[in-house]
């Protein structure tokens, strides 16, 4: 381990922390932590807990590191977890809402323990897969499959060609578009149902709260990824085209908005998630554009090990 095991307990601690001290115990309990007749969590939380993490083996501690962060956000556990298991980005894939092609989901945590999520408005405009992610992450072939079963199609070609409109629909920006047409046009007959799926308007982050409710102030710095691709639950690649307003407002340079964005990129990073930018200038002209992205690809497969027979 390349983490000092103290630095993990003491993040785990921190993590649970956040439950109300006479909750605390039980807490502990139901994660496998022996009780502390000495150490009073009304005392210090942190303490309380580090002391039920004394002396459990490092294969304990990373395991009951990665439950208690599917139920607790903690950005420094989830650091250290990735540095621990090595690349990629720890956990598994919970909620997975993309294309809104109308009016933004108004989404509401029912379940903060299972960190279980429900679209109470708008939910018709967006799509929720709910399948889990295999091993080889999602491919086209097993988004297609799903969305068959949501319609009486009368055969898989009939279901994609109704699902790339649906998913390109959700699409409001020429280079954005220009991207997703030549991902698919140049690698769907040539990896089959090999090709990982390229999900377009993926919902990173919520904010139930509008800029002009919260007065221009922005709480988180990305609600969606333009695109999403999952080699495995893992090995997540965020995909971004970047038009003016991510870095001007109007004709003017905003280095505001410009710095939120990459200090965003940096969070992102850290966590595991692969993320390349693409200019939406160098995609203007048609034909280079396609070269670009197509060249990009390629380069991305051999990457992730997706050879072309």
């Amino acid at each position: 381990m390349n983490v000092p095991i103290s630095d993990l307990q003491e993040a785990i601690a921190e993590a649970l922390s956040e439950e109300k001290a006479y909750d605390l115990p039980k807490v502990c309990e139901f994660y496998g932590l022996d009780p502390q007749e000495k150490d009073d969590p009304f005392h210090s939380k942190r303490i309380y807990v580090r002391s039920r993490l004394k002396n459990k083996p490092d294969a304990f501690l990373i395991e009951l590191g990665v439950k208690v962060k599917e139920r607790y956000h903690s950005e420094k556990l989830e650091i250290l977890l990735q540095r621990i298991v090595g690349g990629g980005v720890t956990g598994e894939v919970k909620n997975l809402i993309f294309a809104a092609n109308r009016l933004k989901p108004e989404i509401v945590l029912i379940d903060a323990v299972n960190n279980t999520i429900d679209i109470v408005e708008n939910a018709e405009y967006c799509l929720v897969y709910d399948e889990p992610i295999s091993q080889n992450g999602l491919l086209w072939s097993d988004l297609v499959a799903w969305w068959s079963k949501k319609d009486s199609y009368t055969n898989l070609v009939q279901a994609e060609q109704h699902l790339y409109s649906r998913l390109k629909d959700s699409i409001n920006s020429k280079v954005e578009e220009l991207l997703f047409y030549t991902y698919y046009k140049e690698f769907r007959q040539i990896l089959a149902e090999r090709l990982p799926a390229l999900i377009p308007q993926v919902y990173l982050h919520y904010d139930p709260k509008t800029l002009k409710e919260l007065q221009g102030r922005r709480r988180i710095p990305r609600q969606r990824m333009d695109f999403l691709i999952l080699f495995s639950s893992k090995d997540r690649v965020v995909l971004e085209v970047d038009g003016k307003q991510h870095y001007a407002k109007g004709d003017v340079a905003n280095p505001q908005e410009y710095a939120r964005m990459v200090s965003e990129d940096r969070r992102l990073r850290l966590l595991g998630y692969e993320v390349y930018r693409f200019g939406g200038y160098e995609l203007a002209e048609l034909d280079k554009g396609k070269g670009i992205v197509a060249n990009f690809f390629m380069r991305l497969f051999e990457k992730h090990s997706i050879a072309f027979e």
